[in-house]
């Protein structure tokens, strides 16, 4: 009598696909995501003491969704112009240039890594963390008068690699044998995001500060290291905070205020006051790039 072949389980489907992430970084096979062009001359620009926004704006308007992207930003309740913004100039001279090498950054990199069809709902979540862990890290940089710039970049890109894990699981030749749900991959994604984010950021040769903030991602690691970074300390800050804000985070207001990292940054009850009252706005600013 014939046998007819049995279907893998759940579990062990995600034992295979383990042992296929797991094989792809350890070997180098990982089909990395390219840093999007303009998001690559951003950061070339913000590096170059003699940029300003003239370049700025002539590198934006290169490519008109990523102006229009700016233009609908700027008009945003999330940072109240005075009157419509119509050009980019405007935009410029309302935002600033930290400001807008931010968003042009933000927009480039969205449009890149965090499209992903089949989860769209889920990379928005990722996406929507991610920018939020960065807004919230320029605040606490400019409240210890740290470099602003890379805190931003720090919290927008410290969870980098769980993007590149979805794109590496639907792109690989056992994505036709798996139809997992996000419940079943989240797991995956975070046992190897970390691992993910630190070849990506060594590919897309992002500054040092960035990659050492995606390397100790969990809030517990930059404790163990012998001299971290002050981007790093920051981000995991930034991280709980924009969890609290988005309410993705079972931590009640008194056990966010006790975290060690608070400590560690030397912030008082007042510091943590008006953090937390930059939520609101901070929210609004990620609803706007979501749009």
């Amino acid at each position: 009598m014939p046998t007819t072949a049995t279907q893998p389980t759940q579990e062990e489907e995600c034992q295979t696909l383990r042992t296929f992430i797991t094989t792809s970084l350890e070997h180098g096979t990982v089909d990395l995501p390219l840093l999007p062009q303009v998001a690559n001359q951003v950061l070339q620009l913000s590096d170059d003491p003699n940029a300003d926004v003239t370049k700025l704006s002539a590198l934006i308007q290169q490519d008109q969704a990523l102006a229009g992207k700016i233009l609908h930003v700027a008009n945003s309740p999330a940072y109240l112009p005075r009157s419509p913004i119509v050009s980019l100039q405007q935009a410029v001279a309302w935002l600033g240039m930290n400001m807008l090498a931010g968003l042009a950054f933000s927009v480039s990199v969205q449009s890149g890594i965090f499209t992903i069809k089949g989860y769209e709902r889920e990379v928005r979540l990722l996406w929507g963390h991610a920018l939020a862990t960065g807004l919230f890290g320029k605040e606490i940089a400019r409240r210890l008068r740290h470099n602003v710039e890379n805190a931003f970049l720090c919290g927008l890109l410290h969870t980098i690699g769980k993007p590149v894990l979805l794109h590496l699981l639907l792109t690989s030749p056992l994505h036709k044998l798996h139809s997992l749900s996000w419940q079943a991959l989240e797991p995956l994604i975070q046992e190897f995001h970390i691992s993910a984010g630190t070849k990506l950021a060594e590919n897309w040769k992002l500054p040092s500060p960035v990659q050492e903030a995606i390397r100790l991602y969990p809030d517990h690691t930059y404790r163990e290291a012998t001299s971290p970074t002050k981007g790093t300390v920051i981000t995991c800050l930034a991280d709980h905070l924009a969890s609290y804000t988005l309410g993705r985070n079972p931590l009640e207001e008194e056990t966010l205020r006790a975290l060690p990292v608070i400590q560690d940054l030397n912030f008082y009850p007042d510091d943590i006051d008006a953090l937390l009252d930059l939520g609101e706005g901070i929210q609004k600013s990620v609803e706007a790039f979501l749009v």
